[in-house]
């Protein structure tokens, strides 16, 4: 299985190849945990996911990583403002550590629910691994890279050559305060901090001593020195969203690869953002819905993931309720069907090799996708080895297909309209009484509308017809 993925890097599609033989290293850009995940961080998750059962199912070994951010994370991408998870201690009257272990296992429990592999996957914590940031800092220093300011040390992008190679930056037309922000004592407007001092004025909850003062790490260096020892000083792959291209990926390349000498990365790559009214989906416009919103919307982990296979992971993807539900109508009517139908199939290997040519082609689940209708309206095809074939497409996929048809009501709550709620407590009612003619008859109504009705011992359950 040849896998071809598009590298950001160079802007064009690659032909994947490991630096070791059967085996990958993978590092994906975890979250800063002062708050919950928005369903439009979770979408690099998804897509890391299903990057990896893609390699997974091609015969390599994965070995990934995914960073918890707790410390050294601004408010503002010119190493300016305040930490994240500082300010939110302070707003919710609580510990650091106490705000990053709460959402850190918030974040824990999206993964599972979205039915992401985590077994293997390493989880380092940035405030666990500050003696790892601080030897690298030294080599940059060491090195000529590094250069002290009044409130930190801080990176000389000067000296690297071709910053800015990931995101095609034009240094030359980057003007002080443009971007990145003002600070008189930077040498370069796009030089970022390695090591900010804590401020004078205020304590803050998590600082170290260092080689240079008390302080804490910036965001950047963290990444790369957390990858670099889980993962070695050159490996395979990075992931995320693309809106750490610009500076924080851009960071990582020059810290990391002025350290080593060597590359950093072989292969990039980045799913674009998740849009609400014609923006994209972040904390600072107030604009997010998490998967706990969507679940009081009626709207399940399994259809959002759904909906997102459904669009290729580098095209913007437009967030409405009306487009998430429909998603969910989709899958439902894919579970009703194979539900439906025998085991003991085998999967038909001729819809098998169109699967694995979608999905090594830069990961396209939008035909993956497309692909299961197909096999569904083939009638060619045994019910049997339909759901065989399908239940095969969905260990690259990550729906959960098989858990889904066992319990439908992991795909989507049924939002039942008042005038089926009043006729199911009429037939309550009549059944209460052992007026079964007019139960029977309550039923034929019910089910004239496109409403089944299951009795089950906790009472009657309610369920969609789809034709």
């Amino acid at each position: 299985m040849s896998i071809k993925l598009f590298n950001t890097l160079s802007r064009k599609k690659e032909a994947f190849r490991p630096i070791r033989k059967g085996a990958v290293g993978m590092y994906t850009c975890g979250p800063t945990v002062y708050q919950y995940a928005h369903i439009g961080n979770m979408r690099a998750y998804v897509m890391a996911d299903v990057l990896k059962r893609t390699l997974k199912y091609a015969g390599v070994k994965v070995n990934h990583v995914i960073n918890i951010t707790d410390v050294g994370h601004l408010t503002s991408d010119a190493d300016e403002g305040e930490d994240k998870m500082e300010a939110e201690a302070r707003r919710e009257q609580k510990s650091a550590q106490d705000i990053a272990q709460f959402y850190t296992t918030a974040f824990f429990d999206d993964l599972k629910i979205l039915n992401i592999i985590t077994k293997g996957i390493k989880f380092p914590r940035a405030s666990k691994h500050i003696k790892e940031q601080i030897r690298l800092i030294k080599i940059l220093e060491k090195k000529g890279f590094a250069y002290q300011t009044s409130d930190g040390i801080y990176f000389d992008t000067s000296k690297f050559k071709n910053y800015g190679k990931l995101a095609r930056l034009n240094l030359k037309g980057l003007r002080e305060g443009a971007r990145i922000g003002i600070h008189v004592e930077k040498k370069n407007v796009s030089d970022f901090a390695l090591w900010k001092f804590s401020p004078k004025e205020s304590v803050r909850q998590q600082e170290w001593k260092s080689p240079w003062g008390v302080g804490f790490p910036g965001w950047h260096i963290e990444c790369s020195a957390m990858s670099m020892k889980y993962l070695g000083k050159h490996f395979d792959i990075h992931t995320s969203g693309i809106d750490h291209i610009p500076v924080h990926h851009t960071n990582e390349i020059a810290q990391s690869e002025s350290v080593t000498g060597k590359k950093f990365v072989n292969y990039w790559i980045h799913n674009e953002f998740v849009s609400m009214e014609g923006e994209k989906m972040a904390k600072s416009l107030g604009n997010i819905f998490t998967l706990a919103d969507l679940g009081k919307k009626g709207v399940s982990p399994a259809t959002y993931r759904y909906w997102l296979l459904t669009a290729h992971y580098r095209s913007p993807i437009a967030f409405s309720l009306e487009a998430v539900h429909g998603a969910g109508v989709a899958l439902l009517r894919i579970i009703s069907t194979i539900a439906g139908a025998p085991g003991g199939g085998r999967p038909v290997k001729r819809i098998m090799k169109k699967f694995t040519e979608y999905i090594s082609n830069d990961l396209d689940t939008p035909r993956a996708v497309a692909l299961i209708w197909e096999v569904l309206k083939d009638e060619k095809i045994s019910p049997q080895d339909k759901r065989a074939t399908i239940f095969e497409f969905d260990n690259v996929l990550g729906l959960d297909m098989k858990g889904l048809v066992k319990n439908t009501k992991k795909i989507a709550r049924v939002i039942v309209p008042e005038n089926i709620e009043q006729l199911l407590r009429e037939r309550e009612d009549a059944r209460n009484k052992k007026d079964w003619a007019t139960a029977d008859k309550l039923r034929g109504a019910i089910h004239a509308l496109g409403y089944e009705i299951k009795d089950t011992n906790k009472g009657p359950e309610v369920v969609k017809i789809f034709s």
